[in-house]
């Protein structure tokens, strides 16, 4: 017996001795959406309370483990932990990915915040969230103001289309969540049909840069985005409230997010803003209100993975048109022109009559994406629109109640593209796109049709590649292709045809010529557009980077470009347009020196645009119609230059004093007649103190200075009219712009704990401190009143 306990004993102490009690777990803990790393992450081996923590890699080292399977836990701040059972046999390296969220003060979560920049070599400009809910009530064209180099063309107060680097409408693209706005947006006064209240965050790119959206970009992209919903199990949400004077109206906004652990998630959001008549200092501007209201309804599930979201959005919105804008015959043209009042003034209301807007847009999509071992993430996604457009003027008899314009636009669109890692310093994104979009446009108005019925194809391919040649040296080339097929369906008045003579040039297109006074004809057309960009991005001496970037785009002529042939009623004008226009090709180079640090920190952005076959389209006359008399304005080609700057400075006088300025100059000519470009941004420059105090509630204080400068360079397009009435010949001034103009605004707003999950933002706003009047040169309505009066607003936003 003593002898088998003695040998049990030899035994079990050789089995002690060959336990190997030396291996090593080396690793990485980083993002699972976008393998950032993540600092003073903590790995923690369970059974032997060995601790760990991440350096400025995100490495961690655990020494001295044996042979066996240990619990691994991994936490970071604003990270839900994760444990993982491992099985340790020998050193071994692994790699731990963590949800990581970012938390903002009195907020449950803060706004998704997006790390990939869209172009690498391309200044991006980005607009948070804080401000978009600072202006709730607002339009995005009001937003995207904010932003230097980004003006806007308006129809009056509510009516608000980006312009960027002096370019607007077709092109200028925006993305929504992804998927491109197919809106009618080729009509000046046809502004995005985008609640900013379901908007996380926006960027705005000036160019073609960023090809994986679009290559006609001619004027640049505005991407708007959702946040990321975090993988946890969470409840969380946020109400708008706003009131102002000028209008006497506000907005009501909310929404509300469900998230879970096992990374599904819902939200839902629902805004409202309604608005009557608004006023200019000395008067009212009659049938300026609005109404408006939206919903939109997110889900999906969201894994390491793999991912699968839908998403359902509804627009609807009823805009009134400055009644003083439409008017009757040649005398009023020019007295309306010559008067210092609108001719058409009445008490304020709340109702909207003719002339006004009545658009809905619906939207659809569903997205995808799977990650792929050593290949990278695919993506797949189908988006629906619907985009109705009711256009209502002023008419007379049985028809005063019926649209004058009515147009149904149904988009379907394909995306599948990969974006891959290829090595360390290598990315390359491969795309493929297919769009088909039919427009119908309803003949019962008893009005002759603006633009036709007519069926679009679009298939577009691109490749783009990322070289990090350096730690200061960044190296972007991408290259894209699209092809469009037209198949319209038009009548032509035979003296239009005829008058272009299209009865020589399209007569293979003629289908039927006997139809009185018309010609109905089947316009078949092809456009080839091919895009590129090369750009480089150098960072030097820490805090400085250079930015150069040339793009190349081309842009197929817009169905209003091509076959407008009658009156725009809520542009109140007579368009006119041309088959036989050619793409446009732009080539535009762009370089930007940019510093970044905590005490001063700018950015200089020359560029310049060569545009070929440029399409713009401008005023010619005035024609007599039973409705009354209206401006024609007719589009022609031509080649165009661009040449610009913008500027922004930010310079912290203590630590919570800043002062701000923006300034943007753009210069547009007519290259081929040697005049100045019709509807070019004037020069303007914004200065603004700003107190913020993080430990006084998050106070904060913001005193605005605008100054906009006459544009001094301008086509002549003034004409000559015969007045009946007194049987005189009179000049139409439509071409000299307004002097220039100085504005003043103040902005402020305070945080305060409500509970430990629920905070409250007051919000006090003035705009036009000193109620100063002024005519801005982009407002259409410029000619017959002038813009907005002094305005108080007050914001309140609950998070809880």
């Amino acid at each position: 017996m003593r002898l088998f306990f003695i040998s049990l004993l030899f035994i079990s102490s050789q089995i002690a001795i060959s336990q190997n009690c030396e291996n090593t777990i080396t690793g990485k803990v980083i993002d699972q959406h976008d393998s950032t790393i993540l600092i003073d992450a903590k790995v923690t081996v369970l059974e032997t309370k060995q601790i760990a923590l991440t350096n400025f890699q995100g490495e961690f080292s655990i020494s001295g483990l044996c042979n066996r399977t240990y619990t691994i836990e991994v936490y970071h701040a604003f990270c839900d932990s994760k444990t993982y059972t491992i099985a340790v046999s020998g050193d071994i390296d692994k790699t731990f990915r963590l949800e990581h969220h970012l938390e903002e003060l009195n907020e449950i979560i803060l706004e998704g915040k997006s790390v990939e920049k869209k172009s690498n070599t391309t200044l991006e400009n980005k607009i948070s969230k804080e401000d978009i809910d600072r202006n709730s009530a607002k339009s995005l064209g009001d937003v995207l103001n904010n932003i230097s180099g980004v003006s806007s063309l308006n129809t009056g107060n509510t009516i608000v289309k980006p312009i960027i680097n002096g370019l607007h409408s077709s092109r200028v693209v925006v993305m929504n969540d992804g998927l491109r706005m197919e809106d009618q947006d080729w009509g000046s006064e046809h502004a995005p049909n985008i609640d900013i209240n379901a908007i996380d965050n926006i960027t705005v790119i000036k160019g073609a840069s960023a090809l994986q959206y679009s290559g006609n970009a001619i004027g640049g992209i505005i991407i708007t985005e959702n946040a990321k919903t975090p993988v946890k199990d969470s409840l969380y949400g946020k109400t708008i409230i706003t009131g102002a004077t000028n209008g006497r109206g506000g907005s009501i906004t909310s929404q509300l997010t469900k998230s879970f652990k096992s990374g599904w998630y819902g939200k839902v959001q629902g805004s409202t803003k309604r608005f009557g008549d608004f006023n200019a200092p000395d008067y009212n501007l009659s049938n300026t209100g609005v109404f408006e209201h939206s919903f939109s309804l997110r889900g999906g599930v969201n894994k390491f993975n793999s991912g699968i979201e839908a998403y359902y959005s509804l627009y609807k919105v009823k805009t009134g048109i400055l009644r003083a804008s439409h008017l009757g015959g040649a005398q009023d043209q020019v007295r309306a022109i010559n008067s210092q009042e609108p001719l058409y003034i009445e008490d304020f209301t709340y109702n909207l009559d003719a002339p006004y807007q009545d658009v809905t847009h619906h939207l659809a999509r569903i997205k995808a994406f799977k990650k792929l071992e050593n290949i990278g993430t695919l993506n797949f996604q189908y988006g629906f629109q619907q985009n109705n457009r009711l256009e209502f003027d002023v008419r007379r008899g049985d028809d005063k109640d019926k649209a004058s314009l009515d147009l149904k636009l149904n988009t379907h669109t394909l995306l599948l593209d990969l974006d891959s890692k290829i090595s360390s310093t290598t990315k390359l994104k491969l795309g493929l796109t297919g769009q088909y979009q039919t427009n119908f446009a309803d003949p019962s108005t008893g009005v002759r049709r603006l633009i036709p019925d007519y069926d679009k194809y679009n298939a577009g391919i691109y490749a783009v590649l990322d070289k990090k040649i350096n730690n200061q040296l960044l190296f972007e080339i991408g290259a894209r292709f699209d092809y469009t097929y037209l198949d319209a369906l038009k009548f032509y008045r035979t003296s239009f045809w005829e008058s272009r003579d299209y009865d020589t040039i399209f007569q293979d297109i003629v289908i039927d010529g006997d139809f009185g006074n018309q010609v109905l004809a089947n316009p078949k057309l092809n456009f080839y557009n091919p895009s590129a960009t090369a750009g480089l991005t150098y960072q030097f001496k820490d805090d400085y980077k250079l930015l150069f970037n040339y793009s190349l785009a081309s842009r197929a002529p817009n169905p209003s470009e091509l076959f407008s042939e009658g009156l725009h009623h809520s542009a109140s004008r007579i368009e006119y347009g041309d088959l036989q226009f050619n793409s446009e090709t732009a080539n535009k180079v762009s370089l930007t020196l940019q510093r970044e640090s905590n005490n001063f920190s700018f950015s200089i952005n020359p560029y310049v645009n060569f545009i070929k076959d440029f399409i713009v389209i401008e005023p010619v006359e005035i024609q007599q119609t039973i409705r009354g008399n209206f401006q024609v304005w007719e589009y022609r080609q031509t080649n165009a230059r661009l040449l610009g700057v913008d500027v922004n400075s930010a310079f912290n006088l203590t630590n919570n004093f800043q002062f701000k300025n923006q300034f943007s100059l753009v210069k547009g000519k007519d290259t081929a007649l040697d005049e100045a470009l019709i509807n070019m941004p004037a020069a303007s420059t914004k200065n603004a103190i700003i107190y913020n105090n993080k430990k006084l509630n998050n106070l904060y204080l913001k005193l605005e200075s605008e100054y906009v400068f006459r544009q001094n360079e301008y086509p002549d397009n003034n004409f000559e009219v015969f007045v009946a009435e007194t049987e005189t010949t009179e000049i139409v001034d439509i071409s000299t712009p307004p002097d220039a103009y100085h504005l003043l605004s103040f902005n402020s707003s305070a945080d305060f704990k409500l509970s430990n999950k629920t905070s409250l933002t007051v919000g006090f706003d003035v705009s036009n401190i000193f109620n100063t009047s002024y005519r801005n040169y982009l407002n259409r309505t410029r000619f017959y009143a002038d813009d907005l009066g002094r305005n108080f607003l007050i914001n309140l936003k609950i998070n809880y």
